[in-house]
C-alpha cells in the first residue's frame, strides 16, 4: 500500500481511546504490521536516545529486530558508544518516526542484554557480510580512514573462510522493557491525537489522552 493513502485516511478517522487495545504492546504490533504493509522506507528504524556520564543526551538509529512483550530488541557492539551510555544508566528511550504515515511511537523504558544464546540465534540469521563486518568493525572507535575498516573486512573473510561465523563476545543485543509508550497520529490544524500509557499502582497499563 503506498504511504500516503494511508496517512490521508487515517489522518481523517482519527484515533479514538475506543480504537486502542487495553496492552500497548498489542497496539503497536497493529500499527507496525500496517507499517511494513506500505511502502515506507526502513520501517524498523527507530531513534535510540541514551545519556552520558555528563547528563548528555545522546541519539542515533538502529533496527528494531524483534520484539514481544518483554520489550524491544536492538543489537550492537558492547564496546560502543551507546553501549558505555547503557552501562552507566540504563534508562533510555525510542522514537519510531513513522512521518509517512503521519505516526509517531515513542517509548521509555530501562536497555539490559539480552542472552548470549538469543543474540547467537540473531547472529546466525544475518547474511555472512553482515556477521564478517560485525567483526572487523570497532563500533564508535576513531580511526584514520576507509582503507583500515576495509583491511579488516578482508582479514576476517580470510580468518572466517570457511565454515559457519561464530557471534563476536562483545556483540549482541539490548532489550528495552518499556515503562512508558505514547501512540501519536497526525490529524488537520496541528490538533493531533496522542495517547499517553503507563503502569498504574497495581502494574497494570492504564492510557490517557494527551493535548498535542
Amino acid at each position: 500500500m503506498k504511504a500516503e493513502a494511508l496517512r490521508q485516511q487515517l489522518m481523517a478517522e482519527g484515533l479514538q481511546h475506543r480504537d486502542l487495545d487495553d496492552n500497548p504492546y498489542k497496539q503497536f504490533e497493529t500499527w507496525y504490521g500496517q507499517t511494513l504493509a506500505t511502502d515506507i522506507a526502513e520501517p524498523t528504524a527507530m531513534a535510540l536516545a541514551t545519556v552520558d556520564e555528563n547528563n548528555q543526551p545522546w541519539q542515533r538509529m538502529v533496527l528494531l529486530k524483534m520484539y514481544d512483550e518483554n520489550g524491544f530488541v536492538f543489537f550492537t557492539n558492547y564496546s560502543s558508544r551507546k553501549a558505555e551510555h547503557i552501562a552507566g544508566n540504563g534508562k533510555v528511550s525510542l522514537l519510531f518516526p513513522w512521518h509517512p504515515l503521519g505516526r509517531q511511537v515513542k517509548v521509555t523504558g530501562l536497555a539490559e542484554k539480552i542472552s548470549a544464546a538469543e543474540s547467537f540465534r540473531y547472529f546466525a540469521s544475518r547474511p555472512r557480510g553482515s556477521q564478517l563486518g560485525a567483526w572487523a568493525s570497532e563500533q564508535s572507535k576513531v580511526i584514520s580512514n576507509r582503507a583500515l575498516l576495509d583491511g579488516m573486512f578482508e582479514k576476517m573473510k580470510a580468518k572466517f573462510s570457511e565454515g559457519e561465523i561464530p557471534l563476536p563476545d562483545f556483540w549482541g543485543g539490548y532489550r528495552v522493557t518499556a515503562d512508558t509508550l505514547e501512540f501519536w497520529q497526525a490529524r488537520d490544524n496541528r490538533l493531533h491525537d496522542c495517547f499517553f500509557y503507563q503502569r498504574d499502582e497495581q502494574g497494570n497499563w492504564v492510557s490517557e489522552r494527551l493535548a498535542p
